[in-house]
């Protein structure tokens, strides 16, 4: 676990001393969450930008069919592995499975 001992972790739980930044780090990533919600600086755990879409990718995924069709080329018919994939980044855009 992230390179410190028992003892250490305990001092930093109980306010005793400071975690250093790659161990805050490393709870972030553990537990996948944001290091704002680490901070405290909000309650939502994926943090504070998590739902922001920049603008450029705004006006690229207008075209959601086209998106959908370029995604279903991308990958090999057959493969289940593939199919949730396929499906899952559709999904993501927005698009119909096709």
């Amino acid at each position: 676990m992230s390179g410190s001992t028992q003892s250490s972790i305990n001092r930093f739980e109980n306010d005793q001393s400071e975690a250093p930044y790659r161990v805050l780090l490393w709870y972030a990533n553990y537990f996948d969450v944001s290091m704002d919600y680490i901070y405290c600086r909000t309650d939502n755990p994926q943090g504070k930008l998590y739902t922001y879409t920049p603008e450029t990718l705004k006006n690229r995924m207008k075209d959601k069919d086209e998106w959908a069709q370029f995604i279903a080329a991308c990958f090999e018919e057959g493969s289940p592995l593939n199919a949730k994939l396929k499906e899952s980044l559709i999904n993501m855009i927005g698009g119909e499975s096709q």
